[in-house]
């Protein structure tokens, strides 16, 4: 059985598949405010991505993917270059991006994967990162302790994100699962980032099989506006390739509904980093 979000083969099967989905350190969560542990420690977190180019965005049948070009290895080294990714914050080494991708509900009142206090929204973007100071590559950073950091974004309705329109006018032309396009525009996935500076920090897990426990999550406490038609797009695409027949499944084959419900917090810690 391939894994997926129905009733038939979702989040609550996964763990017979991938035991580790059944681990105490599984994301996402729900965050209680008030439960969070400010950390004079925490600081902003720095991200920089000069000099990254998006290759493609493709429709893996679970959600939309924009992939980095040349990701899963480090770049040439050169000394004179800006450093290209993530550091600072929760994060005692450097981090480069491998992809974003996002997770979205049916309707505006579900799909976003974390939760504030129970508080749901729309959708959420996750830009996965992968240790670049411990290891060689992104799939051998993935299953390991430290490996990954994600950053994790709530998306709320407003107006148009322009930068995000870069990807979300190209879905239309990978509806089904298994298609591609070239991202021929340059994307600054910086400009995904709240101004405000503001979140909170976990020790967690993919929030996809093989769901392994090598993520630190860094989520953002302010949303970031979209308009409802680039929404639209998102619940426009097909879980099924274009040869198969579209499944008799509750969500009648759309990406829908396309997030794991929190699981338990366990014995974590959540820390709270607050920009004044």
């Amino acid at each position: 059985m391939v894994w997926g979000y129905t009733k038939e083969n979702g989040p609550s099967t996964w763990a017979s598949l991938f035991p580790i989905a059944g681990g105490s350190r599984q994301s996402p969560i729900d965050i209680r405010g008030n439960e969070c542990k400010p950390c004079s420690g925490l600081a902003k977190i720095s991200a920089s991505y000069s000099g990254i180019q998006i290759a493609d965005v493709s429709n893996n049948g679970h959600s939309w993917k924009a992939q980095v070009k040349g990701g899963s290895s480090p770049p040439p080294v050169n000394p004179d270059a800006p450093f290209a990714g993530l550091k600072g914050g929760p994060l005692a080494d450097e981090f480069i991006l491998e992809q974003f991708h996002c997770h979205w509900g049916k309707t505006n009142d579900t799909g976003s994967e974390h939760t504030i206090d129970g508080k749901t929204y729309p959708a959420e973007l996750h830009l996965v990162h992968w240790n670049k100071t411990k290891f060689n590559s992104f799939s051998e950073a993935a299953a390991a302790d430290g490996g990954l950091a994600v950053l994790g974004v709530f998306l709320k309705v407003g107006k148009e994100h322009e930068e995000l329109n870069k990807i979300t006018k190209l879905l239309p032309f990978i509806q089904h699962k298994g298609q591609a396009i070239t991202v021929t525009e340059p994307v600054n996935p910086a400009s995904f980032i709240p101004k405000n500076g503001s979140y909170w920090t976990y020790s967690g897990s993919l929030t996809t099989p093989p769901c392994y426990e090598s993520v630190s999550w860094i989520v953002y406490k302010d949303p970031m506006e979209v308009s409802q038609s680039q929404i639209n797009n998102f619940r426009g695409l097909r879980s099924y390739h274009p040869c198969e027949s579209c499944p008799k499944d509750e969500f009648g084959g759309n990406i829908v509904e396309n997030y794991r419900p929190p699981c338990p917090l366990m014995d974590r810690q959540v820390k709270v980093f607050n920009e004044e």
